[in-house]
This record gives structure tokens, C-alpha cells and sequence, in this order.
């Protein structure tokens, strides 16, 4: 039970890689505030995670967790909702920043020549703001306490090793690997450990559409480039998620740990 009495705040908690880390948080005992930003989702995403858990009427579940409805690119809406848990809840030991993808955009493969300048906006800010603002609200409470995990979710395309995403959303990943080392040498001395995971294709709710419209070819060549023989699923980035906010990883800070299979 490595989260037992611990408050995690997962973004993007309602589907995907999110909602795996969830949902391994809350079994081994943490409380859970599941942040999206799609009610429907939240609603069955929930009710879900609380029965993976245990949770309910005269269960008494290893963890708990509660649903948020945010918008991690509202400054205010991010604010308030760390406060508020804060004040419920006295602390906030973790925070997954789940938040991203390549998906926002009518062609996530599009080359540079290709990019509107709309898009390219669009995708640094979907990737990028939404890490730094639940970053930037959940520092005063962590270094209150003394300590606490920070997870982000980078992505291959950030080492360049991608081949089917634009370069906006190189960038952007590129940008959470240094904003996450960056940020392990302001927070060390605080005892706050920040780490991220750059992972492959992942077979999420959201990916899996684009993943079945590529052509048998395609996914044989994917599968083929990875020694493990097959791509990932949300488990797969979320066990590493979970490693590294648990006290595993205490002597861990600054690393964006590739979750790829071995590409």
C-alpha cells in the first residue's frame, strides 16, 4: 500500500493514462482528486474507480477519490481547486500532470510546412500551460509540508524520436522534459521530487481511433522498431507514473524516464 494516507491530484483523470494511475493510486490507498475537464467523463469515470477500489457504502475502501471538474488552462479554476483541497484535505502529497496530446488539431502528423501558426499555438498551449499552472499552485503547499512528488507527462516526440507527430508537438513535450529538470533543482532543497515519463504510442481512448485507421503495414512497422513487440498500453505509462510518486522513487528527481518498449 505505497499511497496509504497520501492526496494525489491527477489531471486528466477521466480517461487514458490519467485514469490508470488513478486508478492504481486509489487501490493501494491514496485519496484521489480526479481533475477533467468533460463532465460526461468525470461521471463515469468516477463511480468506476471508486468500485476498482473498494470504495463505498459500508466498504471502507483502501482509497478514496473525488471528481473536479477543471480546466487545467484556467488560472483561476486551477487555483481554486488547490486551495480548496489543500483546506479539505491539509496537504497534497502528489501531483500527475496528465494533461496533453497531440490530438487537439485536425492533423496531429502534420509536417512544419504544414502547421497553421493556430495550431502550433494551439498545441504548446495545451501541452505546456496546464502542467504550469497546477505546478505553480501546488508549490507553496508542498514546500509548506516539506515535500511531495510532481509527475509530468512528457512524451518520445520530445526527444525527436517520433514519427508521427508535428513538431509543435515535439516542442512542447521537449519543453515538459525541461521544464521538469529545471524545476527537480529549484524544488530539491524543499524535498520535492518532480520526474516525468516520455512515453510511445499509447493505446488510450483517445489514441487507439488513430492507431486502427493506420494500415496493417504501419502498425506492423511501429510494433516491429520496438524490441518488446508491441505498443503501449495506459497501464504500461501508468505503473512508471505510480513508481515515481511513491517513496520507490525518493532518491529520484529531475529524470524523464522513456516508456517505450525500447524504442
Amino acid at each position: 500500500m505505497r499511497f496509504t494516507n497520501k492526496v494525489a491530484v491527477i489531471t486528466a483523470a477521466a480517461n487514458g493514462i490519467g485514469r490508470a494511475a488513478a486508478q492504481i493510486m486509489v487501490r493501494e490507498g491514496a485519496t484521489v482528486i480526479a481533475v477533467d475537464n468533460h463532465q460526461g467523463r468525470l461521471d463515469e469515470a468516477v463511480p468506476a474507480l471508486r468500485k476498482a477500489a473498494g470504495e463505498g457504502p459500508g466498504k471502507g475502501g483502501p482509497g478514496r477519490v473525488e471528481g473536479k471538474l477543471v480546466d487545467a488552462q484556467d488560472a483561476a479554476e486551477v487555483d481554486r481547486l488547490v486551495a480548496d483541497v489543500a483546506r479539505d484535505h491539509g496537504r497534497i502529497d502528489i501531483l500527475v500532470n496528465a494533461v496533453g496530446g497531440s490530438t487537439v488539431i485536425a492533423n496531429p502528423q502534420a509536417t512544419t510546412e504544414q502547421l497553421a501558426f493556430a495550431d502550433w499555438q494551439k498545441l504548446i498551449a495545451f501541452n505546456l500551460d496546464g502542467t504550469f499552472l497546477f505546478t505553480h499552485a501546488v508549490i507553496p503547499v508542498m514546500k509548506r509540508q516539506r515535500g511531495g512528488k510532481i509527475v509530468n507527462l512528457a512524451s518520445i516526440a520530445g526527444r525527436g524520436l517520433s514519427r508521427n507527430s508535428s513538431s509543435a508537438y515535439a516542442a512542447a513535450k521537449g519543453g515538459i522534459i525541461a521544464f521538469t529538470r529545471k524545476l527537480a533543482y529549484e524544488l530539491g532543497p524543499e524535498g520535492i521530487n518532480v520526474n516525468a515519463i516520455a512515453p510511445s504510442v499509447t493505446l488510450t481512448e483517445r489514441i487507439r481511433p488513430h492507431w486502427q485507421k493506420r494500415s496493417q503495414a504501419s502498425q506492423a512497422e511501429e510494433i516491429e522498431r520496438t524490441p518488446l513487440r508491441r505498443v503501449a498500453e495506459a497501464v504500461d505509462q501508468a505503473n512508471v507514473i505510480c513508481f515515481l510518486a511513491s517513496s520507490d522513487a525518493d532518491f529520484v528527481t529531475g529524470l524523464t524516464i522513456d516508456v517505450t518498449g525500447g524504442v
